[in-house]
């Protein structure tokens, strides 16, 4: 006897709709390269608010006496100190603080003298765990190997997709994953949000995140090239893209939904790195779609994915 009933699932989308997303890739792509252009104009321009990681300063984690640590006190304390820019944030717990100071003009003499203002601003209310300096050197040092991570992430992708598919998917893989970092980096220079290690890794994470979309995407796009040879490619495209909608939206609004849930309740040490990624799930998800899909369009893809099958070398007819 069957206790539990057979649950076959179901589309979250209608199994033949058909959007029509090749009619809008002049559009889409035209306005991603605007936003590219505008974000690496920003960039050079207004530049990214670096922090502590990459342009050098203190890290100090204090922990209160007693209770919660009173971050609103301490902001009215310490950015009275004359500073420059002091972050405060919770870290671990509700008793534990992490301040972060800039690189004090005068060099080490001047950092030590900040950091001995704000042990004694601070008072017998909280108890010093540890102190971090990030001296120039290795805050350029950090600041290039961030950025040789991010490129050698693109190239390695951009060769896989390239070894696994053809030239033409390597080249739409490229162009979405460079419009997802550029964007990203180009919002967070127009609101001069901080950039530091873990927006790093935030975009490291949003390429694998992009190209693991890009991927099921050119599957399914290989797969109806070996059914229907004589199928105009935008249809095709569309066809693809349509049969991957429902998996490609709910992946995206999970993971949406996961981020925003740690930005609101993650605390303020993982905010950046939940935001960043916000932006590049979202901004991801768009060029799986827009991007990607319809340089196929534009470029022209193999139509014989067949090999030596027999079977496969009977195209059929849209």
């Amino acid at each position: 006897m069957r206790l539990i009933p057979n649950f076959k699932g179901f589309d979250f989308f209608p199994h033949n709709l058909r959007l029509p997303f090749m009619r809008y890739k002049d559009l889409a792509v035209g306005l991603s390269i605007v936003a590219m252009i505008a974000s690496l104009a920003l960039v050079m321009t207004r530049g990214l608010n670096f922090g502590v990681d990459f342009k050098g300063g203190s890290m100090i984690e204090l922990q209160a006496a007693s209770g919660a640590a009173d971050v609103g006190a301490l902001r009215d304390k310490l950015g009275s100190l004359g500073l420059g820019a002091v972050q405060i944030q919770e870290f671990g717990g509700p008793a534990n603080v992490l301040i972060r100071i800039e690189e004090q003009p005068g060099g080490e003499v001047a950092q030590q003298a900040a950091l001995k203002k704000i042990i004694d601003a601070v008072g017998s209310g909280y108890t010093q765990r540890r102190v971090e300096v990030v001296g120039p050197t290795v805050s350029s040092e950090l600041r290039t190997t961030g950025m040789i991570a991010v490129a050698a992430g693109i190239l390695a992708i951009v060769l896989y997709v390239w070894f696994r598919f053809e030239w033409q998917f390597a080249v739409g893989a490229v162009v979405a994953l460079t419009h997802d970092v550029l964007v990203t980096a180009g919002i967070f220079s127009l609101f001069q949000f901080e950039f530091d290690l873990s927006t790093i890794a935030a975009l490291l994470t949003i390429l694998g995140y992009s190209v693991n979309d890009t991927v099921v995407v050119s599957d399914r796009i290989r797969e109806n090239l070996r059914k229907f040879k004589k199928m105009d490619l935008n249809e095709l495209l569309n066809l693809s893209i349509n049969e991957t909608l429902s998996r490609t939206i709910l992946t995206g609004i999970t993971a949406i939904a996961v981020l925003i849930s740690l930005y609101i309740f993650g605390g303020e040490v993982i905010r950046n790195f939940n935001f960043a990624m916000l932006l590049g799930v979202i901004i991801g998800t768009y060029s799986s779609i827009f991007i990607a899909a319809p340089i196929l369009g534009y470029f022209g893809v193999k139509r014989d994915w067949s090999g030596n099958d027999p079977k496969l070398a009977v195209g059929q007819k849209a």
